[in-house]
């Protein structure tokens, strides 16, 4: 494997990470296909570069090492306590453009619950069942990746 390539799982999804580029404090990454600028909080000394810039998988933990990302590329951490019932999860990796519902909202199968941002594109997240949002996990502006829980409906 290429040494700026990485392999990660992340909630039991599987990641592709690739550094194209480190300039500064701000690296391109390539996660899945898909390109991020990275904005790290401490830039990177430019004579260890990319050859040895480590690109760490986010924890749980509030907590994050001086490599890990701020918040321009960092899934969503699920609520403490997450409600009970069956979750709606991201399809792909994005940027959430409007949560639609709010927690106690009565949603049918087929109703638009959050629009994501992805490749430039508005993408409607649909109810796939009837019934009360029970948690969101998610806001507006998070940048969340796939299989990331955004709400879930009992």
């Amino acid at each position: 494997m290429n040494q700026n390539k990485y392999q990660y799982k992340v909630q039991g999804v599987d990641y592709d990470v690739e550094i194209e580029e480190l300039v500064g404090n701000v690296a391109t990454v390539k996660v899945n296909g898909v390109s991020f600028e990275v904005e790290l909080k401490h830039p990177i000394n430019p004579a260890h570069a990319i050859s040895h810039a480590k690109v760490e998988a986010p924890k749980p933990a509030p907590a994050q090492s001086k490599t890990t990302t701020t918040a321009s590329v960092r899934p969503t951490q699920p609520a403490a306590q997450a409600g009970e019932g069956t979750p709606t999860t991201a399809p792909l990796p994005g940027t959430i453009v409007s949560v639609c519902v709010k927690v106690g909202d009565k949603v049918n199968a087929g109703d638009t619950v959050v629009i994501l941002e992805a490749m430039k594109m508005q993408n409607n997240i649909e109810s796939e069942n009837s019934g009360t949002v029970t948690s969101i996990s998610v806001n507006q502006g998070d940048s969340v990746m796939e299989g990331a829980v955004l709400l879930t409906i009992a």
